[in-house]
C-alpha cells in the first residue's frame, strides 16, 4: 500500500504489517482513504478527530446554505395598476432574496368562466419580472385559483446584494456630504439609508386585499375550465 504520514507527507510503499506498526507507535489509526487506487492509499491519522472535523464542516456548510422558500402572492383577474405595481414590487423583492414565488389568481363567482383574464394577469407579472425570473411551473387550475410558479434567474441574488451595497454606500456618502466637516476633525456619523416602509411586509400583509374566504364566494359557479396555454 501507499502510506501517507499524519502531516500529509508521502512515506512510500509499505506492507500492511509495517504500516499498522507505525500507526500503533504513534497511537493513531491506519485509515484507507483511496481503496480503488493502485496500490491502495492509506493514511495514519486520528480517525475519531477526523470524523468530528468532517461532521463539523458539513454542519457549517448547511448553515451557510440558503434555504429556498416559496412565497405566495395573490391577484384578482382585474388587478388595478396601483395594486399590480405594489405586488410586483414584492414579487421582485422575494426573487432577489433567492425565493421562488407562487403567483395565484383567485376567481370569484362567474369570473372563473373567463380564465384568460387570469392568464393575462400572470403574463403581466412575468413580463415585469422577466429580467430576474423564469417560469418554473406553467399555469394550471387548482379549484378557483390559477397557479404559476416563477424562480430567480442565476446570479440574481448576488446582483441584488451588490446593488444594495452600492445603494448603502451612496446614501452614506450623500449623508456625510450634507453634514459637512465635524468639529475637531472627527468623521461624521454614518446614518443608515432609509428603507421603504413596506420592505418588510410579509405575505399576509401583501395579500390582505385577497381574503382566503374569497376563494369560496359566488355560490354554485360553473366548474373551472382548463387553463389556457401560457404566452411564450
Amino acid at each position: 500500500m501507499r502510506l501517507v504520514a499524519p502531516d500529509g507527507q508521502q512515506v512510500g510503499i509499505k506492507p500492511l504489517p509495517e504500516a499498522l506498526q507505525m500507526a500503533r507507535e504513534l497511537d493513531l489509526d491506519l485509515v484507507e482513504v483511496a481503496p480503488l487506487a493502485n496500490p491502495p492509499v492509506c493514511r495514519i491519522m486520528d480517525y475519531g478527530k477526523y470524523k468530528y472535523e468532517e461532521a463539523k464542516k458539513k454542519q457549517q456548510a448547511r448553515k451557510r446554505a440558503s434555504t429556498v422558500e416559496t412565497k405566495e402572492i395573490k391577484f384578482r383577474p382585474k388587478t388595478e395598476e396601483h395594486d399590480m405595481a405594489f405586488k410586483v414590487k414584492h414579487v421582485r423583492r422575494f426573487l432577489e432574496g433567492g425565493n421562488k414565488v407562487r403567483l395565484a389568481v383567485v376567481f370569484r363567482g362567474r369570473e372563473i368562466t373567463h380564465p384568460q383574464t387570469g392568464m393575462n394577469v400572470l403574463n403581466r407579472v412575468v413580463d415585469m419580472c422577466n429580467d430576474i425570473a423564469t417560469v418554473e411551473v406553467t399555469p394550471n387550475m387548482e379549484g378557483r385559483r390559477m397557479i404559476m410558479v416563477i424562480t430567480p434567474r442565476p446570479g440574481v441574488v448576488r446582483k441584488a446584494q451588490e446593488a444594495k451595497k452600492a445603494q448603502v454606500a451612496a446614501s452614506i456618502a450623500a449623508d456625510a456630504a450634507k453634514r459637512g466637516p465635524q468639529p475637531g476633525g472627527k468623521a461624521p456619523q454614518q446614518a443608515a439609508p432609509p428603507e421603504d416602509d413596506d420592505d418588510d411586509l410579509d405575505e399576509d400583509a401583501i395579500n390582505a386585499d385577497v381574503e382566503d374566504d374569497d376563494d369560496d364566494e359566488g355560490g354554485d359557479a360553473p366548474d373551472a375550465p382548463d387553463a389556457p396555454e401560457a404566452k411564450e
